[in-house]
């Protein structure tokens, strides 16, 4: 206890003799110069000068831009109303040039100190382990987890095939969300090879559902994951009976849970972000219910499709594309022509906003190139050790 008194003591007795010294002594001409020259008049001037350029440089480019984008908007309802008329899509029904790109002068930085803004805080993450915590808090229930990852892939590849996913469909979708090497627990941006590494989202498991992913499918397939565990239960007895049933009786909580509210995504996306939601999230680890989740966060998308008159097989990167776009948007681009998709650019797909945070989009700009990217990264991750794997219990 004295040595850390002592040493706190000359701690503070050494920070007291600098600032003393800093009062006392001048500035160096040299720093004294180089701020008598951030601030002098002329200085601010020529700052205001190249600030009025920026300005007026970047309000012609947000003129171009809102234009750009007020025609992708007025071109996408166009398309959707002509779906609805059972009408033919055609080329002209998409912007065909790409977006504008500023190419002006930078903002300039101001010779003026200006106020430093605190810092904006970053709301954390829910992590694997809050959802577990969740899970226990609010429902009592603590996820079947499998023995071996690849008993959760064997439970996906069983499930996966008899909804009517392909191998092909569920192997490379996996390989393109994972990496090819993700886990059944994976969650996005985690990853043990990088220590350090952030969660970037909630999306968790081979096809990488979000909190509100979850929270969806309960709502709109929960009857059928219900009826599916009622069924494994009959074949029952014992302690694997009641692990069973109590995990049936949990779901079904969980499934009206998801239905206090109305069927739309901004809904469950508020009930996602509730303790409550993030106890649905963790039924994506669980043996049983996981592989249902995973696989229709796919099969409703091929289900759409179906509804909306499309019958081909989906490819796997037409899959992703709607699995990541949305079905709609997707749709929108797996039912074009091949001669068109070399034609129209991807910003045809997005918003604003989201574009311009998408650099993948950006560089490989026409529905063609974007698809062939997919493919390509799919290929590639599709050699790695957990894709083989899934591959070989299909």
């Amino acid at each position: 206890m004295g040595l850390q008194l002592i040493r706190t003591g000359f701690v503070a007795l050494a920070l007291l003799c600098a600032q003393q010294a800093a009062a006392v002594q001048p500035i160096p001409p040299s720093t004294a110069d180089a701020m008598a020259q951030a601030a002098s008049p002329q200085a601010i001037a020529e700052y205001r000068r190249k600030l009025k350029e920026y300005q007026e440089a970047r309000a012609a480019f947000e003129d171009e831009a809102g234009a750009y984008w007020a025609a992708i908007s007025e071109k996408r309802k166009g398309r959707n109303a002509k779906r609805r008329e059972r009408q033919a899509i055609a080329l002209d029904d998409y912007v065909l040039t790409q977006p504008p790109v500023y190419s002006g002068p930078k903002r300039p930085v101001s010779p003026e100190p200006e106020e430093e803004k605190p810092p904006r805080e970053r709301k954390p993450l829910p992590l694997v382990a809050d959802f577990l915590k969740a899970a226990a808090d609010h429902f009592q229930f603590v996820p079947q987890r499998p023995a071996a990852e690849v008993d959760f892939k064997r439970a996906y590849a069983r499930y996966a095939l008899a909804a009517g996913l392909t191998r092909e469909q569920a192997v490379r979708v996996y390989s393109f969300e994972t990496g090819g090497s993700g886990n059944y627990d994976m969650q996005s941006g985690l990853s043990a090879s990088r220590p350090g590494s952030r969660a970037i989202s909630t999306a968790i498991g081979y096809n990488q559902l979000l909190t509100t992913n979850s929270v969806e499918l309960l709502a709109e397939q929960g009857a059928e994951f219900i009826k599916e565990l009622t069924a494994r239960a009959a074949t029952l007895s014992g302690a694997p009976r009641k692990t069973m049933d109590h995990k049936l009786a949990v779901l079904k909580k969980m499934v009206a849970f998801t239905r206090t509210v109305p069927d739309t995504w901004s809904e469950h996306e508020k009930l996602a972000n509730t303790p409550q939601g993030w106890a649905v999230h963790a039924m994506v680890l669980d043996i049983d219910v996981g592989p249902m989740l995973q696989t229709h966060k796919l099969l409703t998308s091929v289900i759409f499709a179906r509804a909306k008159g499309y019958n081909r097989p989906l490819s796997a990167a037409e899959l992703e594309m709607m699995n990541l776009t949305g079905d709609g948007t997707g749709l929108d681009m797996v039912t074009m022509p091949q001669a068109t998709r070399a034609q129209v650019p991807t910003s045809n797909f997005f918003q604003r906003g989201g574009y311009e945070r998408n650099p993948v989009a950006i560089r490989h700009n026409t529905v063609a190139k974007l698809l062939a990217v997919t493919d390509e990264r799919m290929d590639f991750n599709c050699a790695k050790p957990g894709a083989k794997e899934l591959a070989a219990v299909f």
